[in-house]
């Protein structure tokens, strides 16, 4: 990206500047790129926010043009009118989500505090519209003589209207405005706290014996950083980015240095001048106001309702039929811990910071395991031909690099989809693995563009992009990755996939545009490739040698394969709670004497969280919770789609992993039909019933 000087905040550039200058914009002419890819390389700082705002302008003129239509309301003139509007608005605001997430810099973040607020009150603005939710509501009425996925596209713009305030009368629709708003303010303010927190955060090593059991790539890495900060020879620096900070607790033998790591990551964003925990305390509080306002409970009834779980008692059930199994595992694997730590002659009782490295040490004894090893089987590079060759088997799709198309970053990497038989082109897709300091942690998936029919019949294909946060090259070794590092790149290529073969007729259910709770159907199915013996075969090579990964170590891994589940399982099902009950929280709970780490500290007795791990995130650095309203209240969704994906891939267990007609069916009931029709049914669709948990428990190893 261009990092050209920025243009103030308020200095929104006249209409009539706008038009003069527009052949300048990238954003306001169609990119002559192949397949519309952004041309990143034009785009500077000064383009968004006029891009943006020319955007709203013109989508307001389209909204007017509903509203005005004299012709009585019909889903054509007004539901697939309102489908199709914001097409600019969508394409800057897209670019602009895709770049500050991943490659963000102090002018995007200073861009942000004027972008965001335009267009959530923009929104505000189209969804409050009386005389447009008039318009959605006639056609919402008569919905029983549409097509079935024109019923529920009717159903989903009625709901969101309500959802938004459109039953509200005038004075109550201007403080929901002002929620709304202040939202939007408060989640910049914590991502940009978290972000600025994790790279402010770093342990300088200068005695090599503090190097003690890391990996080689792991040393090379903190190597690498210390010289890129001017440090001499002989300096490591290490940081709390997932490639630095993993290692350190996982391999560390100084258990000095694992608790630094351990208690600053546990800690991050509680400290000024980052500290997050008074812009929570605002989040749950405007929260609170807004479910008040729109007639629910609480806030976690306000986003359970929209999706498959229906209310936050049927996802906290879900989750306590997990959590109990995995808090029983964890008290057997602190003990098994303890007594090899005892053997050792090491001393110590068991305490958080103990737990990846004391794991490790049990999974070296009780499977020869050694992940350092078996890194060396996972280069980067073939990892990405085995989800590749996964897609060509299960999809009949192939992957062709474009070495000359744009990228927003050099490291990116782009591809052109298309069909394996016929050629046709089906999607471009991108990847951007490393982690950096200008990348907010975490793997994700999302898109440039979407897809859908054109009214001739034609399709517009989509632009799809995974990003990680892997450990880069370092030394003279390429980028190895760990096993949750390659279940991770399986999982986003998952979503990817969801993304790329989606054909469904109408923009807003296209892809991903699916319940919450389903979307990680698609991505979590995918995980269990990741250590398929015949896919291993094909894929997993050692980066010096070539070496085919050997069967002993095959039949190892899959020994192992529900070690620490009781871990894995009880960090994520605990997150997914405490998420559920922070949206329980009502404006009287929430005074001046409200504490989130009393909160926490309250709900950690409730459960019984063992005294040995926490929960994934704790608040001040759970995006999902606080950094956005799109998962909050739903972080319980990656085990509510885990049952889906575990039963399901028990019917490719039963014919064959890569049985062609079960693939097929998966990819027309599932990864095509977006949101055009009830998931659940989607699913008994392709599995012939609907799921149960214990396929999961089995899978993680938690059955009684």
């Amino acid at each position: 990206m261009n990092k050209i000087p920025f243009i103030a905040a308020g200095a929104l550039m006249s209409a009539a500047a706008m038009t003069a200058s527009g052949s300048e914009n990238p954003f306001l002419k169609p990119y002559s790129t192949p397949y519309s890819i952004p041309p990143f390389e034009s785009i500077e700082y000064q383009h968004y926010l006029p891009a943006l705002q020319e955007g709203i302008t013109q989508q307001r003129a389209e909204l007017d043009a509903i509203i005005n239509n004299p012709k009585a309301p019909t889903f054509e003139n007004t539901i697939l009118a309102l489908d199709n509007s914001g097409e600019l608005r969508t394409k800057v605001e897209l670019v602009f989500g895709a770049l500050s997430e991943s490659n963000s810099s102090p002018e995007m973040i200073e861009i942000a505090e004027t972008f965001m607020p335009l267009s959530v009150a923009f929104d505000d603005e189209l969804t409050m519209n009386q005389a447009l939710f008039e318009r959605v509501k006639t056609v919402y009425d008569s919905r029983a003589a549409l097509e079935p996925d024109q019923q529920r596209l009717t159903d989903q713009y009625y709901k969101r209207f309500v959802r938004n305030g459109a039953l509200l009368d005038a004075e109550k629709k201007e403080e929901l405005k002002k929620i709304n708003s202040a939202l939007a303010d408060a989640y910049l303010l914590f991502n940009k706290n978290l972000l600025s927190a994790t790279n402010a955060f770093e342990i300088v090593v200068t005695d090599p014996a503090e190097l003690s059991g890391l990996p080689v790539s792991s040393v090379n890495l903190a190597a690498d950083v210390a010289k890129s900060k001017g440090l001499p020879e002989g300096n490591w620096i290490f940081t709390l980015h997932a490639p630095s900070r993993l290692p350190v607790l996982q391999y560390a033998d100084s258990r000095k240095l694992r608790k630094q790591i351990y208690e600053a990551y546990t800690s991050l964003a509680t400290a000024a001048p980052y500290d997050n925990n008074q812009v929570i305390k605002d989040i749950l509080k405007l929260r609170a106001r807004k479910a008040e306002l729109l007639g629910y409970r609480n806030y976690a009834a306000y986003q359970t309702e929209k999706v498959m779980a229906k209310t936050p008692e049927a996802a906290t059930e879900l989750l306590m039929q997990i959590w109990n199994p995995a808090k029983a595992k964890v008290a057997e694997e602190v003990a098994e811990m303890q007594a090899v730590a005892d053997e050792n002659g090491d001393g110590i009782t068991i305490e958080p910071y103990d737990y990846y490295y004391y794991a490790e040490k049990v999974r070296q004894k009780k499977y020869n395991l050694d992940e350092a090893v078996v890194r060396e089987y996972f280069p980067i590079d073939s990892v990405r031909k085995g989800i590749f060759n996964m897609a060509e088997r299960l999809y009949g799709v192939k992957f062709t690099e474009m070495p000359d198309a744009p990228k927003y970053y050099p490291e990116v990497t782009v591809y052109n989809v298309t069909d394996a038989t016929t050629g046709e082109h089906i999607a471009v897709f991108m990847t951007d693995y490393f982690s950096r300091p200008s990348k907010r942690q975490g793997a994700w998936m999302s898109e440039f563009k979407g897809s859908w029919q054109n009214p001739d019949g034609t399709w517009d294909r989509p632009i799809i992009y995974n990003v990680g946060n892997f450990t880069p090259a370092a030394g003279d070794a390429p980028s190895l990755l760990t096993l949750d590092e390659v279940e991770t790149m399986f999982h986003e290529f998952g979503h990817g996939l969801h993304g790329m073969l989606t054909r469904v007729r109408y923009k807003g259910q296209a892809g991903t545009n699916v319940d919450r709770d389903f979307v990680e159907l698609p991505s979590q199915i995918h995980e269990h490739w990741a250590m398929e013996p015949e896919l291993l075969k094909v894929y997993a090579r050692h980066y010096k040698t070539g070496e085919t990964i050997p069967d002993a170590l095959i039949e190892r891994l899959q020994a192992a394969a529900t070690h620490n589940q009781g871990f894995a399982t009880a960090e994520l099902s605990g997150a997914a709670l405490i998420d559920l009950e922070f949206g329980t929280l009502t404006p009287d709970m929430l005074d001046d004497s409200f504490s989130v780490s009393d909160f926490v500290k309250a709900y950690d007795a409730k459960i019984g969280m063992p005294a040995q791990l926490t929960y994934r995130y704790r608040p001040t650095y759970f995006k999902h919770a606080f950094g956005s309203d799109e998962y909050s209240c739903g972080y319980y969704t990656y085990l509510w789609a885990e049952v889906l994906d575990t039963d399901g891939f028990e019917l490719f267990r039963e014919r064959g992993i890569f049985d062609p007609e079960t693939a097929a069916s998966f990819k027309h009931n599932i990864l095509e039909r977006g949101g055009s029709e009830d998931p659940m049914e989607l699913y008994i669709r392709f599995r012939g019933a609907k799921p149960g948990v214990e396929p999961l428990l089995r899978n993680r190893g938690l059955e009684k």
